[in-house]
């Protein structure tokens, strides 16, 4: 009786081991969810159920309860099964083995360069390269590039490429790109890889002078320009004059060239200019530049020189006219009332002198005007008064007619008064030498 009471039991223990089902979706990629049903028929008898995968329990439940892996990702692959524990021992249960393997659902990507030694200044194109399976070809993907943990760009992008216009010396580093779905389930990095942005060391430095006109003129402005023929980067730009040695100024920048401005040239500026440029390799230096200042003429003074104190006609009179301060040549003009008399140059810088012989119409003011090309400048009106020959002749035919004049009437007047002198005497002889008629006369 105790035999065939066991024999039942174990009938009914194992039609219900027959009865646990695990069920799971035949096709999984990653990014997918995974849903495990354990299924029987006695689910009021069990004390608690549990998930397993590899024969390794993943979760335990006191009721029949399914199994969520939200995402499914490659390591999810493995056997799967569910077992129950009765109220009793012989009703512990366990079902069929299901087979997972979470398929690839795109690759992961590959990191490449146009160059990964590129020449700095020049573009780079990066692309993060990967392929979706062909069951999944309507999925969307995103990517990001990275530098040494710097986002590149403007970040996300449904683009696999990435275009830099321009890389520099400081771009050197690590990179790398992340694809992704665009629900963000699946996140894939590429491998790092090295960029070593290649720098060409400058050459062919050369320093030109930049003056309003061509000719550097005191005063003005002057532009001092650096430049080099070939060289990447950040150039360092420096300027030196001669004789002191010491640097005049410095400027660094990403550029071929660059400038060096002395807003208003002196005098003592002239001199021997150089430049140097370095892009992080061996300082280049420019060949040594001579820099003349031109000077303006000052304002000229007009000397005049004759013979003796006083000009006088037929004298041979110098004007002799000089600026102090102006770079040769400078050229002089003469003036007579604002009429030129003439020109005169000094080649070597100095004054200048012109010969006029003196008539009587040279009387009045002479000036004269140095020009150099910078400006000319004029000087002072001097005065002159001519005495001489001509001018001494007409004083003495003045004389000689106030003379003839004065001895006219002189003559004039000695006559009239001999004259009165003579006629009086007369008079004075007739009375005198009259004869007397005697009064007994009369009487006869």
């Amino acid at each position: 009786m105790l035999l065939w009471s066991l024999l039942v039991i174990f009938d009914a223990v194992t039609e219900q081991a027959d009865s646990l089902t695990l069920v799971a979706p035949s096709s999984v990629f990653e990014g997918d969810s995974i849903v495990l049903k354990c299924q029987g028929e006695q689910n009021w008898k069990i004390q608690k159920m549990a998930y397993h995968k590899d024969n390794k329990e993943l979760s335990v439940f006191k009721k029949f309860s399914d199994f969520l892996i939200q995402s499914a990702v490659l390591s999810d692959s493995g056997n799967y099964f569910c077992s129950t524990k009765g109220q009793l021992f012989l009703w512990d249960k366990t079902s069929n083995i299901v087979k997972i393997k979470v398929q690839e659902l795109f690759q992961r990507p590959v990191l490449t360069a146009s160059s990964f030694q590129p020449i700095e200044g020049g573009p780079v194109s990066l692309k993060c390269e990967t392929r979706l399976s062909p069951q999944r070809l309507d999925v969307q993907l995103q990517f990001c590039f990275f530098r040494e943990n710097q986002v590149l760009g403007s970040g996300w992008s449904s683009s696999p490429e990435l275009q830099i216009s321009a890389v520099w010396s400081e771009d050197t580093g690590s990179y790398w790109c992340k694809a992704e779905t665009v629900t963000h389930r699946i996140r894939k990095q590429s491998l790092q890889s090295q960029i070593h942005v290649q720098r060409i060391p400058i050459s062919n430095v050369s320093l030109e002078i930049r003056a309003p006109g061509g000719q550097v003129t005191e005063g003005q402005k002057l532009i001092l320009l650096c430049s080099v023929a070939g060289g990447t980067g950040n150039v360092t730009f420096s300027w030196y004059r001669e004789a002191t040695g010491t640097s005049m100024g410095k400027k660094t920048q990403r550029s071929l060239s660059a400038e060096l401005e002395i807003p208003a040239v002196k005098e003592s500026d002239a001199g021997k200019y150089y430049c140097r440029a370095d892009n992080g390799h061996v300082p280049i230096q420019s060949k040594v530049v001579n820099i003349p200042v031109r000077i303006p003429v000052s304002r000229p003074v007009l000397t005049l020189r004759s013979p003796g104190a006083q000009a006088a006609v037929g004298d041979l009179l110098e004007l002799h006219c000089e600026a102090l301060r102006g770079s040769p040549p400078i050229l002089y003009q003469f003036y007579h009332e604002d009429v030129t008399l003439g020109n005169s140059s000094a080649p070597s810088g100095g004054g200048a002198s012109f010969n006029l012989s003196l008539t009587a119409e040279h009387s009045g003011n002479y000036s004269c005007e140095a020009n150099n090309g910078l400006g000319a400048q004029c000087s002072e009106a001097v005065p002159v008064s001519i005495s001489g020959p001509d001018g001494y002749r007409r004083d003495l035919m003045t004389a000689g007619v106030l003379w003839g004049l004065f001895g006219v009437l002189g003559f004039t007047g000695v006559a009239l008064l001999l004259y009165a002198l003579f006629h009086k005497i007369s008079g004075e002889s007739s009375a005198t030498n009259e004869p007397r008629t005697p009064k007994s006369s009369t009487l006869l």
